[in-house]
Parts: C-alpha cells; sequence; structure tokens
C-alpha cells in the first residue's frame, strides 16, 4: 500500500502541545499516523484514502489558524521501514510493558515485552489514545477472558491482553495493511490465541466476549455501539479511545441508554479513554 505524506514546518517554536494540537486537526482529515522532530510534523494516510482538496483545504485552514509550510508527498510501500525507523522510539508504560520495535533491545526487566514492526499502522503506543488504553490492561486481570479488538491496527492491544492471559483474542481492522500488519507484529510475539480478521463489527455477529476493546474515533464507535452490545457477554466490559474529552457526554448517553455505565476514565492531553460495564 502506497502513503501520502504531509510534512507541516510551524513558523513558531514546535512545543509538544502545539504538535499535539496539529495532529488531531489532520487526524479529522483521515491522517492515521504522525512523526515529528524539532522543526516538523509529518502525517500518514493510505493513498486510497486521501483527498488531495480536502487536505489542500484543512492546510490552508490551519495556516489561517496559525503560520505554517508544508509539503505533500507520495510514499511508495518499499520506504516504510526507512521513514518509521528514522523516528521510532520505545514506550515504557507504568514501567510494566515496553512497546518497542526489532531494532530496539529488549529490556528484561520489563514484566511484557511487545516488539511491534512499525509500518505504518495505527498502534505503536506513542499515541495517547493507545497509551491510556493499555493502561487500562494493565490495570486489570485478564485470565481466561475472550477478548475483541476492534480496529486493531497493530495488533498492540491484542497482543498485550494475550501476554497477560486472555482465553483468546480476535483482533478486527478494515485495513487491509493494518490486517497483514497485526498477522505479522502477533508471530513476532510467539503468540497462538490470537486471531486477527480482515472488516468491519459485521464479521462480531454472533460471536460473544467478556471485553471489548475499541480505539477508533468518536463517530465509529457510535455506528459499532450496537454490534458491541449485541457481542458484549453479560457482566462484561468496553474499553473506548479515539475522541476527545468534550465527546464523553455524547458516546456515554448511547451507552446508558443500553444500560452501560461508566466505571472509570483516562484523560491525556485532550483525549480521553473510558471504561464501561
Amino acid at each position: 500500500m502506497n502513503y501520502y505524506s504531509v510534512t507541516i514546518f510551524p513558523k513558531e517554536p514546535l512545543t509538544e502541545s502545539y504538535a499535539e494540537i496539529i495532529s488531531a486537526w489532520l487526524s479529522e482529515a483521515g491522517f492515521e499516523s504522525f512523526t515529528e522532530d524539532e522543526k516538523s510534523i509529518s502525517a500518514f494516510i493510505p493513498e486510497a484514502g486521501f483527498n488531495n482538496k480536502i487536505v489542500t483545504d484543512l492546510l490552508e485552514w490551519i495556516n489561517q489558524q496559525t503560520a505554517i509550510e508544508w509539503n505533500m508527498e507520495l510514499i511508495q510501500e518499499k520506504n516504510w521501514n526507512e521513514e518509521w525507523e528514522k523516528n521510532y522510539e520505545p514506550v515504557t508504560i507504568s514501567g510494566k510493558c515496553i512497546v518497542r520495535a526489532p531494532f530496539h533491545h529488549p529490556v528484561p526487566a520489563i514484566e511484557f515485552d511487545i516488539e511491534i514492526m512499525p509500518k505504518m499502522s495505527f498502534g505503536t503506543a506513542h499515541h495517547e489514545t493507545t497509551r491510556m488504553m493499555i493502561e487500562f490492561l494493565l490495570d486489570h486481570n485478564w485470565s481466561d477472558k475472550k477478548v475483541l479488538d476492534m480496529g486493531s491496527g497493530t495488533g498492540v492491544l491484542a497482543i498485550l491482553a494475550s501476554k497477560m492471559g486472555a482465553e483468546n483474542v480476535l483482533a478486527v481492522d478494515n485495513d487491509k495493511w493494518a490486517y497483514e500488519n497485526a498477522l505479522e507484529n502477533i508471530s513476532r510475539n510467539h503468540l497462538k490465541n490470537v486471531q486477527v480478521m480482515q472488516g468491519d463489527q459485521k464479521l462480531i455477529a454472533g460471536k460473544f466476549f467478556d471485553v471489548i476493546l475499541a480505539n477508533i474515533n468518536r463517530n465509529v464507535l457510535l455506528e459499532h455501539t450496537p454490534a458491541y452490545l449485541q457481542s458484549l457477554r453479560p457482566g462484561g466490559r468496553i474499553y473506548m479511545s479515539g475522541f476527545y474529552e468534550e465527546d464523553i457526554p455524547v458516546i456515554m448517553a448511547e451507552l446508558e441508554r443500553n444500560n452501560l455505565h461508566l466505571l472509570s476514565k483516562k484523560q491525556l492531553n485532550k483525549w480521553a479513554a473510558i471504561a464501561v460495564g
């Protein structure tokens, strides 16, 4: 799969919060992955999802809010490894879990060591939403649980659930690139109880889970909620992220109509994650 990259060069100093705001705006146009250095932010979107007018209009709008320069480039599939290796760093969460690439050394003292080949699938633990979902996982016992990882990306959440003792895990993503990447990553972590499927919520009809993990975005989560509810076992839990703090009320309104209640929430910068049951 080919990707388009957009690299933005802000005229003002590139702080962490500034980069997060720019990334959030680009997410609204379908960009899935982000890297940054001291002077620029790069965003990546599959060629099939790239709309030049939408992206150009967004960049011009951003320029009206804060002065920027930018360039766009079509990245051939063969170049993904070089692009990511330049920017990818391992991530340690709660002192218990490390998400690293094969070109990083293992950390023996870490309880859960996850090896991810960082192709352009979402879920490297650098984004706040993935980090919060991992924190939720680390806070609980997953022994003997049947788990669904919806919108699985790299498969990182499915992999962690398996390593934490889940009975079996189903990872679903509608993107062919993410599907293939998740298969590769599950093999790299030597897991036998994780199944990967390419498709959408229709794939889970007739299947039942103790835990549903969904790190996608607000609109997709609302669209998928009826399917999740049909597949959630009595007493089960749903963990969601991929949305902003201000989106929690509308998401909770839909869940509460179906007798699910907020158990806990996490907030990191502008992003949010919730646990319901």
